[in-house]
């Protein structure tokens, strides 16, 4: 078996009958290691001792008036939120049912970093034994931003990170033959090169076609089915389309903030302008393997997702959508 995004800690947690991750010392032990986290030279002897104890013990029980006595600030904000990321863990079987609640709560007090670190290493465990690349890449779009990559005929993403780390004007290459220059390249992924993904994975630095009727597009609705599957325990079908005609906006899902609002607009009977209209990226149609599961108010017809970019061309998919926007009756973790 190949594996892939080790950098994400999954080779740390066990696994339950199930199938579930499940926390152990050693994956916390990660966290209370980060450079974050690591006293200076200048630190308290407060956090000093903190830090020790929870190299030690990492489930060690830390009482709010211990943190609140950090003398650094931003050392004190940086321990309360892996802390309470932590507990959270702690408080549950697995990782799934952690995410699960916290999506299901309606509130995320945790930073961004955090969420999107629980999504990679949780998705990591979905797509375990995936032999397919395009899936892989494109399940990055579950933690990752991703920016538009200009090009005349093709819909590409690149890892906005990377991008905005090397350069702001990257060169894909098979746009090189353009004789564009810059100190960032950036391989599309394809059937050619589709096996150098495994040892890029934890680099991020591959590029997806997202155009529609391509291989992307099939790859993320593969991946969405799966995670709905491993979070949710239902079976469904999601098909990419390449436009929406005639159907019945019963239910939809916005995969992203600005999707959302653009389907909170359709629902409502409004024309989109053409502008609006060009930041939709991606159409899928969702049905259900047991239409039993599905809530009275939406009805047989399936239920449509919508992917979208910002007005600066980047993507921002929200995977909790996915779980908490789909119209099922009753919803329990299966992990």
């Amino acid at each position: 078996m190949k594996d892939f995004w080790i950098a994400c800690g999954h080779h740390l947690l066990d696994r339950n009958a199930s199938g579930g991750l499940v926390v152990t010392d050693e994956y916390l032990k990660a966290y209370f290691a980060r450079p974050e986290l690591m006293p200076p030279d200048d630190a308290c002897a407060v956090e000093r001792r903190l830090h020790r104890q929870l190299l030690a013990d990492p489930r060690l029980p830390v009482g709010d008036t211990e943190v609140a006595a950090i003398g650094d600030t931003d050392a004190r904000e940086n321990w309360q939120f892996v802390l309470a990321f932590r507990d959270l863990l702690l408080r549950h079987p697995t990782l799934e049912a952690a995410y699960l609640a916290t999506v299901r709560s309606g509130s995320v007090n945790l930073p961004p970093l955090f969420m999107n670190q629980l999504v990679h290493v949780i998705l990591r465990n979905v797509l375990d034994r995936c032999e397919d690349s395009f899936q892989l890449r494109a399940a990055e779009l579950f933690f990752r931003p991703q920016r538009i990559l200009p090009h005349e005929h093709l819909l590409l993403l690149g890892d906005e990170e990377i991008l905005g780390g090397r350069s702001p004007t990257p060169v894909l290459s098979l746009m090189s033959m353009l004789g564009a220059t810059s100190d960032t390249q950036l391989d599309v992924l394809s059937e050619q090169n589709a096996d150098g993904y495994w040892q890029r994975s934890d680099q991020f630095d591959m590029a997806l076609d997202l155009t529609g009727g391509g291989r992307g597009q099939a790859a993320l609705a593969d991946a969405m089915r799966r995670w709905i599957s491993h979070l949710l325990g239902i079976d469904v079908a999601i098909e990419p389309l390449t436009e929406l005609r005639n159907a019945e906006l019963n239910w939809y899902v916005g995969l992203d903030s600005e999707a959302t609002r653009i389907g909170d607009r359709l629902w409502q009977g409004e024309s989109l302008d053409d502008r609006t209209a060009g930041r939709v990226l991606a159409l899928f149609r969702l049905s259900f393997a047991d239409p039993g599961l599905v809530v009275d108010t939406a009805g047989r017809a399936p239920a449509y997702l919508i992917l979208a970019m910002t007005s600066d061309q980047v993507v921002r998919m929200k995977p909790q959508n996915l779980l908490a926007g789909l119209p099922i009756k009753h919803l329990e973790a299966v992990t």
